[in-house]
């Protein structure tokens, strides 16, 4: 199965780095939601309108591997792909970039639950819309 990418800009901010310039590394899960959050609304809704509706989509396990840092002022290419999409389970990978140097690969994978944390299934509008980035056919 291959997967289409959805691309984000982020331009890093004083505020993104320690005093070395670098990215400081617990930033980088605040910039792949920040793409996630811009991929659904690419999708044209938002993670606030699936909870409003009921659904939640907890993290629950996130890998991050780095490869080279990012530093204050860089023009970042933040990739974003589905990789489950199953029952009630939610998986996206990411790609950071600057040019052609990754930075930062990884992936988080979610549940969907309702307030009270009780597992539900995905809702089908939900995945209606992301499986408009799953393409079946290799390439």
């Amino acid at each position: 199965m291959k997967f289409k990418i959805y691309s984000h800009l982020h331009r890093v901010t004083y505020g993104d780095c320690t005093q070395g310039n670098h990215v400081y590394y617990g930033r980088y899960p605040y910039l792949l939601e920040e793409a996630r959050g811009e991929f659904f609304r690419y999708l044209g809704t938002t993670f606030h309108d699936y909870h409003k509706k009921g659904y939640l989509f907890p993290v629950s396990e996130v890998q991050l591997k780095y490869f080279a840092p990012a530093k204050y002022d860089d023009e970042l290419t933040i990739e974003c792909f589905i990789t489950i999409l199953k029952g009630a389970r939610l998986g996206f990978g990411y790609r950071i970039k600057k040019g052609s140097v990754n930075i930062l690969e990884g992936e988080t994978l979610h549940g969907c639950t309702d307030s009270k944390n009780k597992v539900k299934r995905l809702p089908n509008q939900l995945k209606d819309r992301l499986n408009s980035f799953i393409n079946d056919k290799a390439s």
